[in-house]
């Protein structure tokens, strides 16, 4: 069998229904772990989490952050319990942000029922934080993202994650983050807000860890079966206190791309995602050039791609006698490095900045018998940065297209946009071919693409339809704009 790494996704967007009807239906692990998950939302109040996904065409009725996290947290489990009734073992398991959660109930050292409670308390003392916060994904490595976060010098304004070689995520104060999206954009640098319920992995998010760590229950902690890596401590998990480690990672950086690089010095050969879409093994790919990755409920028949798997015998050693070492608990590995093209790193011209409070002053923290209070914060002028002004070279300015509202246009202009920019005969660009699926566009390049399209067609608040990039057909961006134009004639 292969040296397999199992990869559990962190936020991603609610789950089609019926996603999990199969599984449901073949393995009794499955229906055992989705009844104790609906026993856990139950005690806290919670609708059933297992029914709209084994129906066929159940939908999500946005019934709040906490009901998302435990349907995520459903597939996540779910798969892996497919995975090992067929046979599969993992040589360690990694999570991406809370997805770390998941990879410790699946490992073992958490029940299925804690690690729901957990993630539950974990969405509540969020929700209570009510931070005004905003995360963005930047098409440039770590060091590029956090130097322009640097540039304007608010300290809840971070580098929040590095995912891969070109892509990072900054966390902020949502004023300074729409100021660094536009930069951004000007510096040609392609960048997507992200829709997640709460925004983590920043500074700010200290007081919602203090209150974690004082009204979470404590919950016992197993030995465990599989290895688990966390992207945020740099090493792996021992005897760390469960809830501990929830809360840490609500204010550290996540650094995925260095766990993925030492898991494959260190012999790792393929990256299973255990979720619908390819989210973290997209990031490995990325990191990792040439890797397998296999994400099974993108795949026709997932048993069948998980059986072929279990029966390939394996590329390298013995992953999992690798000794461990104290510095990063991946064992001692030479870092890979993935050539990257040098460019320019360009001065910014001096932009006056919004307005946003700095941090209070820490204070002593006391457990809330009720609902916590912010304190106050004074606001407190961000200095401005002195650099010197440049040119910044501009991209073209399209004007909006005259085309008509009809669709069939509105079709025929993405073909010759997106074949232009993919370099396709634009008639070779089916409706219905799916962008990253069929054609092999990644998502941040659908994000550069999107923003023209928004350009072309004088729609500013496209470039913020994330339902677009999940599963994006030029059919299903056609009629969004002549939705959209529509409407907007009609205003």
């Amino acid at each position: 069998m292969v040296n397999s790494v199992f990869v559990m996704p962190g936020t991603v967007a609610a789950p089609r229904g019926g996603i999990l009807r199969d599984f449901h239906n073949r393995y009794e692990t499955v229906r055992e772990t989705l009844s104790r998950i609906d026993k856990a939302a139950r005690e806290m109040g919670l609708p059933n989490i297992s029914a709209r996904l084994i129906e066929e065409n159940g939908t999500s009725d946005q019934r709040g952050p906490e009901v998302q996290y435990l349907e995520i947290f459903a597939v996540s489990i779910a798969t892996h319990d497919m995975l090992i009734a067929e046979g599969a073992r993992p040589v360690a398991v990694v999570g991406q942000s809370i997805g770390e959660l998941w990879a410790l109930a699946a490992a073992g050292h958490l029940s299925v029922e804690d690690a729901a409670r957990l993630a539950v308390a974990r969405s509540q003392v969020l929700t209570r934080q009510s931070w005004d916060g905003k995360m963005l994904a930047v098409g440039v490595d770590g060091p590029r993202a956090e130097s322009l976060a640097g540039l304007i010098n608010h300290p809840h304004l971070v580098l929040a994650c590095e995912n891969a070689p070109r892509q990072s995520v900054i966390s902020g104060p949502e004023a300074l983050i729409e100021h660094v999206e536009r930069v951004a954009d000007a510096l040609g640098w392609p960048s997507f807000p992200l829709g997640v319920p709460h925004p983590t992995h920043s500074p700010a998010m200290a007081q919602a860890a203090r209150d974690l760590r004082a009204t979470a229950p404590r919950v016992p902690y197993g030995a465990g079966r599989w290895r688990v890596c966390s992207p945020w401590l740099g090493r792996d998990i021992g005897d760390d206190d469960p809830v501990d480690l929830v809360a840490g990672a609500l204010t550290a950086r996540v650094r995925m791309l260095h766990t993925i690089r030492d898991l494959h010095a260190a012999g790792a050969d393929v990256f299973v995602e255990c979720g619908e879409w390819p989210v973290v093994t997209k990031f490995v790919e990325a990191s990792v050039p040439g890797v397998r990755c296999v994400v099974p409920l993108s795949e026709s028949d997932p048993a069948g791609a998980v059986r072929a798997l279990v029966t390939e015998p394996a590329a390298g050693g013995p992953f999992s006698r690798v000794p461990a070492s104290p510095g990063n608990g991946h064992g001692p590995v030479a870092r890979a490095s993935v050539p990257v093209a040098a460019e320019p790193v360009p001065v910014l011209p001096a932009v006056p900045l919004p307005d946003v409070p700095a941090p209070a002053a820490p204070v002593s923290y006391v457990a809330p018998a009720a609902s916590p209070v912010p304190a106050a914060v004074a606001p407190a002028a961000v200095a401005p940065v002195a650099v010197a002004p440049v040119v910044v070279a501009a991209a073209p300015v399209t004007t909006p297209t005259s085309v008509g509202l009809d669709y069939e246009s509105v079709l025929d202009e993405l073909q010759t946009l997106y074949g232009e920019f993919l370099g396709y005969p634009p008639d070779l660009l089916g409706e219905d071919d799916g962008l990253e699926s069929d054609l092999g566009v990644e998502s941040l390049k659908q994000v550069v693409l999107l923003g023209r399209v928004s350009d072309r067609f004088d729609l500013p608040g496209l470039r913020a339809n994330s339902s677009l990039l999940t599963v994006g057909t030029l059919r299903r961006i056609a009629e969004t704009v002549v939705e959209a134009r529509a409407e907007a004639a009609g205003r």
